[in-house]
């Protein structure tokens, strides 16, 4: 889970990181506002994507962690090291976080709703105007444009005309979808930038399109001429804003980008394929929802011959390894029961006397590693842990193991990898 929303943090700075180097001041307004609202998806999806050619390209070199064991006390049982509570807090965590930012986007819209209450409605051709008593606010949301009443005529008509440019335009959905991955992305910055560069962008649109249309000095003068207040609330096309007003006369400035710059677009596809190559290589395989998997030191896997020894990723073997007496008609069976009978196994095996030898108090964690041989063998076992004694015992214990039955692949008999934790509690 983290590791996923690490990868959608990254991909989307990436891509926010190109727009900001070699797309933000291009004049191709438009082709820009569909990559702001293309790449923020392109970023949550991508780390669920996975290009076969890609992977089998890939040395697939990893280990299997199996749930840790929890020993002591003549007592075994296994555990998830709080994975389970500490997935269930977070999820909590980001739930709470979600209907705050739902209730602050509703307090938003409600304030939309109050102005045009307090407002006096004028009929105008194909939109609605509302006059606001006593401000000189200037802004749209959808098909309305809000209106000071303080507001010079002058300035109203060149208002209207590029409010009108927003209406006409759907600029309102743009900033409402960003509001919505808002809402489910609220702990990701990212979005909240993505939606400033769209707020800005929607700006220089209008300003192209009204600017066009009219003396363009003249509507830098008027740009220049007032400073108005504007409300607060991120799904509306405000007129004026101080923080925006140079920006939108240096781009009204600018010469018109040459069409041969529209190449810069095609720095997406690199951008895309190197996430892609990202996902591919990840060590955490989305297959394994409930279960860690970790990269290891083993062989590179080659095709099965029959006299070669192989290593396989545990998350794509047809058929896992079998603990004798297991019986099931899926992998998912079949891992259940290995895992109940390996910490049985190991509980009932491991000396837990070696608390008292070596002294030992509070939570030991061990950490075992080993092989199953495509003769069904455990081989290649491995330990870490505080105490040399500790490593020998889970050794001792790991290499007691029966015989299993043998994974399979593509028909084959393969060696799988493995990762035991062992928490030996010492009350």
């Amino acid at each position: 889970m983290i590791h996923t929303i690490f990868q959608i943090l990254v991909f989307q700075i990436l891509f926010l990181a190109v727009y900001d180097l070699f797309l933000k001041k291009e004049t191709f307004f438009n082709l820009n506002r569909i990559y702001l609202l293309l790449t923020p998806i392109l970023g949550c999806i991508l780390p669920f994507v996975s290009i076969g050619f890609l992977q089998q390209n890939i040395p697939q070199e990893f280990t299997f962690q199996l749930p840790a064991v929890l020993i002591g006390d003549n007592t075994s049982q296994t555990v998830s090291d709080g994975t389970s509570l500490w997935f269930s807090s977070l999820w909590s965590f980001w739930l709470i976080g979600s209907l705050f930012s739902a209730l602050f986007f509703f307090w938003k819209f409600y304030k939309i709703i109050r102005l045009k209450s307090f407002g006096t409605p004028e009929n105008s051709k194909n939109l609605k105007l509302i006059i606001l008593p006593k401000t000189d606010t200037a802004f749209s949301f959808f098909n309305t444009i809000f209106l000071g009443e303080t507001i010079s005529e002058e300035n109203k008509a060149n208002i209207i005309a590029h409010e009108k440019v927003h209406i006409e335009q759907k600029h309102s959905l743009d900033l409402l979808f960003f509001e919505i991955l808002r809402i489910v992305f609220w702990f990701n910055p990212i979005v909240y930038l993505f939606q400033n560069r769209m707020a800005t962008l929607h700006e220089f649109i209008a300003d192209e399109k009204v600017a066009g249309e009219k003396d363009k000095r003249q509507y830098y003068q008027n740009l220049l001429s007032e400073v108005f207040q504007t409300e607060k609330i991120s799904f509306i096309n405000t007129f004026f804003n101080q923080s925006l007003i140079k920006k939108r006369i240096i781009m009204l400035q600018k010469s018109k980008s040459r069409k041969i710059a529209q190449l810069k677009y095609l720095l997406l596809f690199p951008a895309i394929f190197g996430m892609l190559f990202y996902t591919a290589c990840s060590d955490n395989p989305k297959a394994e929802e409930t279960q860690t998997v970790q990269q290891s030191d083993a062989e590179e896997i080659p095709k099965t011959n029959g006299h070669e020894e192989t290593d396989i990723p545990f998350g794509a073997i047809e058929k896992v390894p079998v603990f004798p007496g297991c019986t099931g008609a899926d992998n998912e069976t079949l891992k259940k029961c290995f895992s109940e009978n390996i910490s049985g196994f190991v509980g009932k095996n491991f000396n837990t006397g070696l608390a008292n030898d070596l002294k030992l108090s509070g939570m030991q964690r061990i950490i075992v590693r080993f092989k199953i041989d495509k003769t069904g063998k455990i081989v290649d076992v491995q330990a870490r842990a505080p105490k040399p004694e500790l490593e020998a015992e889970a050794i001792r214990v790991i290499e007691k193991l029966p015989q299993m039955e043998a994974g399979e692949q593509e028909g084959e008999k393969v060696a799988v990898l493995y990762s035991l934790p062992i928490v030996f509690e010492v009350k």
